[in-house]
């Protein structure tokens, strides 16, 4: 046909015409749509083809509840023309459908007699629904100002021609275009309102294209007509880059080859189907799909080839799959295996998802649907029977309870590193892969995973290859002094980070010692203290670790602000099982050395990350340096320093024109000290940081191992605080003589840790010359001098603030995000 203007079909699905004022909606479209000849293919309202083929079912079981339910159907149509359509409108339309409630009370008694309904009658009652929604939405759109004739109803089943075979219904074109050519007049250039979904046969019977056949309807127009486009009408604002209700977040694919929206939707994504495109593919039509409650929105385009600078559009999955898998040694280097292997399945209709094969041919393997696993083990077992008696092929398994993955994207073929992603996302959260298989085109990466891992596994690459905010479900123990200031920081910077790099760290709860606080999706950093007051709950370690691990997020992080032993016990365990660990709390790597071992050995085999960095000087980058010393090659000769941020200040202060206890009085009050000072003069906090220091250079160090000097006189170690502050300045004077001595020598008093290379470590008072550099500085820095084979002449020194909850928490939420750019994020 030659036109003046292009037609443009418009396809609303059955969400889209559900009630009138879906059909106001529709109408609302299409009148703001650019100027071009219209076809509009509609569904079914919504809920209405299953209704008809219940209808059938009830038949068939002999129940007359049928005409009921008919006379539902065409009371809720009636409500809709009567109040869309003038009222003679009305009236003209529901006697039409009057005759069809008659024929199809004829057709059903029929199949009450019978008991039982050909296919055919099934079809031809089952499009009846298009019929309905498609003439009264022509009469609503004509009234609405066009004139008689220009908006013009057409019965699909009188244009289209099918004809079945084992692939479904081919089109037959020639004879279809010239049916549409005597349904349209070759200068017609008013709007077309078709029936999606119906079609007939050679015989021309009335039939219909299968499910999500109104699709095909518009494809097939769109091929009829010559479209300049086609727009698919839907409840959802485009083509998704993965299931929103387990990918939250999820966005909108803005353009998608046919070859991208075929791999998506056979993997199981809302998408058009594969078979309903082919028309418009075979004439490069482009495919809109947009959104009728939104239609503001731009949707998504699919075409042939899109504009789009992302190498992966979506990720998506097929759950309730099973492998079989065929191996043995007699099957290398012979031919034929695999056609005997799916020939065999072929001849059974067992449908094969997936294959994967190793190079040495040793085994095989195909992901099938869950459902027919064990029919398809006895198909492969008789077929290789002679095989398996021989000991050629040593078994025929089946592993259930799996699910496929799927990454596609055009863009991946010949672009390095998209597998490595993949891979490492799935290695992160801790999710096995079972099998694997690529395409040449590299469109596609599949791989196969335990099904309970599904969802976790689709938000790790999902998030690894950045569609969606890369996320950690974080549970905080401990808001105390820390605590606390780490919440709020982690408040300050939350959106920036997420705007910034994309990075949503998710705090899902809050424990303290009595109560606790779980949010969901997250707890709102904003105004926590007031959650954990009046929401909060009891306590309760295991219902708070069930709300924070949960199987959607693929990355759990704990962080420990606590200086709990108890808490500190769990780590192993924890690590075990996958969770990561973030930690100021010395215990753990202060603990026996046995357990010491236990932790890492557990961290290892969960592949968690465990970041501690805060243990020693709380901000200042201590560990890390010897970390890098050691892997650098460096050979660590002693390790010595100010490791106490409390005893800092005291020997800065403490002149000696006061009392050493007035000067530890007066930090206690400003709150440099530990609730109970003893804590700080023991040595044993310096003692602890010795050990994690020590370990780290590969020494395995006991706390026993430490000789360790306490400022707290032996018959002040235990009773009251107050009664430790009272009685301490009896022992002032001892305190008094060791400083006078050392200034008597120009030198100063200094709290001093010291750990060489043969494990000899060492914590007390030293005196300095007032040169050292532990001899100046601020008032509670820490300093820490690495002595190497590197820096021997002139140490390595790592000098700040060691203490206070803000360089605490500060050393805390770099840890965070070290461990979060270790999981992929990109910072």
């Amino acid at each position: 046909m030659v036109k003046s203007e292009p037609w443009v079909v418009h396809k609303f699905g059955g969400s889209s015409v559900a009630d009138a004022d879906c059909f106001r909606k529709v109408a609302t479209i299409l009148e703001s749509a650019p100027p071009a000849r219209l076809a509009v293919v509609l569904s079914a309202c919504k809920g209405v083809t299953d209704a008809l083929l219940r209808l059938v079912a009830l038949a068939e079981r002999q129940d007359g509840a049928y005409r009921g339910e008919l006379a539902q159907l065409r009371s809720r149509h009636a409500a809709i023309a009567q109040e869309v359509l003038s009222a003679a409108s009305a009236q003209a339309y529901l006697a039409v459908f009057d005759r069809d409630c008659q024929d199809l009370l004829g057709i059903l008694h029929a199949v009450e007699l019978t008991r039982s309904a050909a296919n055919t009658v099934s079809e031809l009652i089952a499009g009846y629904g298009e019929i309905w929604s498609s003439r009264l939405f022509q009469r609503f759109f004509e009234e609405r100002g066009r004139r008689p004739g220009e908006v013009r109803w057409v019965d699909a089943s009188r244009v289209v021609v099918v004809d079945r075979g084992a692939w479904g219904p081919g089109i037959q074109w020639e004879e279809s275009r010239a049916h549409l050519h005597a349904q349209v007049p070759e200068g017609f250039s008013g709007t077309l309102i078709i029936t999606g979904f119906i079609a007939q046969d050679r015989r021309g019977v009335r039939t219909t294209l299968g499910r999500n056949g109104s699709d095909f309807s518009a494809s097939i127009f769109g091929a009829l007509l010559a479209a300049s486009e086609i727009i698919i009408w839907t409840d959802v604002d485009g083509v998704l880059s993965a299931d929103p209700r387990r990918v939250p977040d999820a966005t909108v694919i803005d353009s998608l080859s046919y070859n991208e929206a075929m791999e998506l939707a056979y993997f199981g994504a809302k998408v058009i189907h594969p078979k309903t495109m082919a028309p418009a593919v075979k004439d490069s039509i482009p495919i809109w799909i947009r959104n009728t409650f939104a239609p503001h929105k731009v949707g998504t385009l699919i075409c042939a080839h899109p504009v789009s600078s992302l190498p992966v559009k979506g990720i998506t999955s097929i759950d309730r799959v099973a492998l079989v898998n065929l191996e043995g040694t007699g099957m290398i280097g012979v031919p034929g295996t695999a056609h005997r292997l799916f020939g065999a399945l072929r001849e059974e209709g067992i449908s094969v998802i997936l294959i994967s094969q190793g190079s040495s041919e040793h085994s095989i393997c195909c992901a099938i649907p869950q459902e027919q696993a064990e029919r398809a083990a006895e198909v492969v077992r008789r077929a290789f029977e002679r095989e398996l008696k021989d000991g050629q092929v040593q078994s025929v398994d089946v592993d259930p309870d799996l699910a496929i993955l799927a990454v596609v994207g055009d863009g991946m073929a010949g672009t390095p590193g998209v597998a490595a992603k993949v891979f490492t996302a799935l290695g992160a959260t801790g999710v096995n892969v079972r099998a694997i298989a690529q395409g040449a085109s590299e469109r596609n990466i599949s791989a196969v995973v335990d099904g309970r891992n599904a969802t976790r596994a689709l938000r790790a690459v999902h998030a690894g290859l950045y569609l969606s905010p890369h996320t950690l479900s974080i549970g905080l123990i401990g808001p105390g002094t820390v605590g606390r200031v780490l919440l709020d920081q982690l408040a300050s910077q939350h959106e920036r980070l997420r705007r910034q790099f994309n990075l949503d760290l998710r705090v899902r709860g809050v424990l303290g010692s009595r109560r606790m606080v779980l949010g969901e999706p997250g707890v709102a950093l904003a105004d926590w203290r007031t959650q954990l007051a009046e929401k909060g709950c009891e306590a309760d370690l295991a219902r708070f670790l069930d709300h924070v691990r949960v199987d959607y997020l693929p990355h759990t992080v704990l962080i420990d602000c606590t200086a709990s032993a108890a808490v500190a016990g769990c780590y192993a365990q924890w690590l075990g099982a996958g969770i990561h660990i973030v930690t100021p709390n010395k215990k753990a790597n202060s603990a026996d050395f046995s357990d010491y071992q236990r932790l890492h050995a557990a961290r290892r085999a969960g592949g968690a990350h465990y970041m501690y960095e805060a243990t020693v000087g709380a901000g200042l980058p201590v560990v890390q340096t010897l970390r890098d010393l050691r892997d650098t090659g460096d050979d660590i000769t002693s390790i010595e320093g100010i490791f106490s941020g409390t005893l800092a200040y005291l020997f800065n202060v403490w002149d000696g024109t006061r009392s050493f206890s007035a000067i530890v009085a007066e930090a206690r009050q400003r709150g440099f000290t530990e609730p109970d000072p003893r804590d700080d003069l023991s040595g044993m906090d310096v003692a602890r940081k010795l050990i994690i220091l020590g370990r780290e250079m590969g020494l395995a160090l006991e706390l026993k191992d430490v000789k360790v000097e306490s400022l707290v006189p032996s018959e002040l170690a235990r009773g009251s605080i107050e009664e430790f502050m009272s009685n301490l300045p009896r022992f002032d004077a001892g305190m008094q003589q060791r400083l006078a001595a050392a200034q008597a020598r120009g030198r100063v008093l200094r709290y001093i840790g010291r750990i060489t290379a043969a494990g000899e470590a060492t914590v007390g008072l030293a005196e300095l010359e007032r040169t050292h550099p532990f001899a100046n500085i601020a008032l509670t820095d820490n300093v820490v001098r690495f002595a190497t084979r590197r820096y021997c002449d002139n140490p390595l020194i790592v000098q700040g603030p060691g203490a206070g909850p803000e360089v605490t928490a500060g050393g805390v939420f770099a840890d965070l995000l070290r461990l979060s750019a270790y999981l992929g994020a990109r910072l």
